[in-house]
């Protein structure tokens, strides 16, 4: 191999932490791990630091962990067919015996996957009827006795689903998430365990969305948006209220863990870093990070008042810790790498209608040879300092990467989550992108003829607007899994959610809006493309359909556009096998060199 390949190799296989679950007693922890693999495997460890990490899955597809049971002696993970999402969920021994739960299909969703606290039964959410052998329009809750194999529905639901059910601490109640009434509002629901009394117990408002999760067997703690802020809330079950625990303009929660005597870990963010505080009643305190690294991320707590982590930078793999209550920190899990890493700085620029904007910048060592602004999906999602294997590539090839935290992103609060609606897609978020590519250029890292827009499925959408729109400023994008046109986009999704969200971020349908969608949509200005793309999709992609890809190539092909086009039978919303991130990784290097001009 040449010293491209080699490169692209050895970052395709940076580890990644993914899907990681504590047992209720805090002896144990699962996760997947991808990049040590050609595939997303999963491993386990006691969260002593007794014994070295245990591989516990050999796959041909990526395999997610979903639950662990109360003493960790048992899983239940997630694995679907060339990535499509269409999962089937499976039992896994910490012996690395597995059993197949639901069937193999690729017809419907399975969301969830959760033990009973005896461990004696499993329940999950999916729009699928197991007695007649057929989808359904709308999200069936499951419950399936581990002994007998006997499997019986609790509640039918109509309409679009896109989270699982939990049981309460003690077995007597089902936790879940319902969606109803506007694009993006949910409620939180409960019923008894077998399946009667189903009934909302919690709403922000009849246009808001609210996550819950259960801190003990009579109260429900919950994240809801308030007049200006995102807030915490308790709901007592015994006494059939609910009421504010914390919010403040600085407080921007996004998760939620229980822990023991009473106390939460709340997964927050400040600027796009990752802030924990620890929630008692109406106190918050911060959890304190002795770990060196630049963020931790509660995932579950012991009874003795630790705390297991995940602790991350840009600058190595992320590792698995335990933080004792004395301060004392135990390596769990860590994967040594032989990339050498990069970290980001946090930059920040003013977009032109005087919204000031943060992302990630990085420097590689040298003088820049481009530029490549790479734009995280979602939208509501975001981006922190680190480890991402193609940013870190192009950083290796010497280019400089923006990593921008566009309106719309989470991780700075309810307004800035928000704002991407205003204007539904293709608005002043695409704006807050570019003039942060132009700050890039300012600061003399980047220059006009070298410069690129990547991003996967919203990222993709945001390399295709780059193309398009701002030809100008970029002359090179590369779209993965991105959004060509927003009616193709809308008709092609099968996510059950999938319509949802785009209603919610566009304020309706194409059928109601369709010159908004018209307008926002890449597909319609491709002759103004002046550049080169570099088209990638994994053709098992459920989420954001291949057409998008197809149509976009017998346009391009039609007009004369110079591009490239890389498919992949065997991925779906993303690339992320190791082999085939290693391809995609060195095309990029290649297309890049095309692109710039570089002798």
């Amino acid at each position: 191999m040449d010293d491209i390949e080699t490169r692209a190799a050895l970052l395709a296989s940076l580890p990644g932490i993914e899907a990681l679950h504590v047992s209720a007693d805090g002896n144990w922890v699962f996760w997947s791990w991808a990049g040590p693999h050609e595939n997303t495997e999963i491993y386990c460890a006691p969260t002593d630091g007794s014994a070295s990490p245990k591989r516990l899955t050999t796959s041909r597809d990526h395999a997610y962990i979903r639950a662990v049971n109360h003493n960790g002696s048992q899983a239940i993970f997630a694995r679907s067919p060339d990535s499509c999402e269409r999962d089937q969920l499976f039992l896994l021994s910490r012996d690395g015996a597995e059993s197949p739960l639901t069937h193999a299909q690729r017809d419907h969703y399975v969301f969830g996957g959760a033990f009973s606290p005896d461990g004696n039964c499993a329940i999950w959410i999916a729009d699928y009827d197991y007695t007649a052998g057929q989808p359904t329009s709308g999200g069936w809750i499951w419950v399936q006795d581990l002994a007998s194999d006997t499997r019986r529905v609790l509640h039918k639901m109509e309409g679009p689903f896109e989270s699982g059910a939990e049981f309460s601490p003690d077995g007597a109640h089902i936790l879940w998430r319902v969606m109803s009434g506007p694009a993006g509002a949910t409620q939180l629901w409960i019923m008894c365990a077998d399946g009667s009394e189903a009934r909302e117990v919690v709403r922000a408002s009849d246009t808001s969305p609210i996550t819950g999760a259960w801190l003990d067997a009579d109260t429900i703690l919950f994240i809801g948006e308030g007049t200006t802020n995102d807030y915490v809330g308790r709901y007592t079950l015994s006494t059939n209220k609910a009421e504010a625990l914390a919010e403040a303009a600085d407080f921007n929660p996004q998760g939620l863990i229980a822990g023991p005597d009473g106390r939460c870990a709340v997964i927050a963010y400040a600027d796009s870093r990752c802030t924990p505080e620890l929630l008692a009643g109406h106190s918050r305190t911060p959890l304190a990070n002795p770990t060196g690294r630049g963020s931790i991320l509660p995932l579950g707590s012991h009874p003795d008042g630790s705390w297991i982590v995940e602790a991350y930078d840009a600058g190595a793999p992320h590792e698995i810790l335990r933080l004792h209550p004395d301060g004392r920190c135990t390596t769990i899990a860590r994967a040594p790498h032989g990339a050498a890493c990069i970290r980001p700085e946090s930059l920040h620029w003013t977009s032109p209608d005087g919204t000031r904007v943060q992302g990630w910048l990085y420097k590689p060592k040298g003088t820049p040879r481009g530029h490549v602004t790479y734009v995280h999906g979602g939208p509501t999602w975001h981006s922190e300092d680190w480890t991402n294997p193609k940013i870190q590539f192009w950083l290796s090839c010497g280019y400089s990467v923006l990593d921008p935290n566009y309106r719309g992103s989470t991780g700075r609060g309810m307004a800035w989550r928000k704002r991407v609606k205003e204007d539904g897609w293709g608005g002043r978020e695409q704006a807050d992108i570019r003039a942060g590519t132009e700050a890039v250029i300012a600061l003399g890292l980047a220059q006009p003829g070298r410069i690129a827009v990547a991003g996967n499925s919203y990222g993709g959408f945001s390399s295709w607007y780059a193309i398009t729109r701002h030809a100008d400023l970029v002359n090179a994008a590369i779209p993965m899994c991105g959004m060509y046109k927003l009616d193709i986009d809308y008709n092609e999704t099968e996510m059950p959610w999938g319509k949802s969200y785009s209603e919610e971020m566009m304020g309706g349908s194409p059928a109601e809006l369709p010159e908004k969608y018209a307008n926002a949509s890449p597909g319609n200005f491709v002759d103004n493309i002046k550049g080169r793309v570099m088209v990638v999709h994994g053709l098992a992609d459920t989420n954001v359909g291949p057409a998008n890809t197809h149509v976009a190539v017998q346009d391009m092909q039609e007009k004369g556009i110079n591009h490239t086009v890389l498919l992949f039978a065997d991925e779906g919303h993303g690339v992320t096998r190791r082999s085939n991130l290693a391809q995609y990784l060195a095309a990029s290097a290649q297309f890049l060199e095309d692109a710039f001009g570089h002798e």
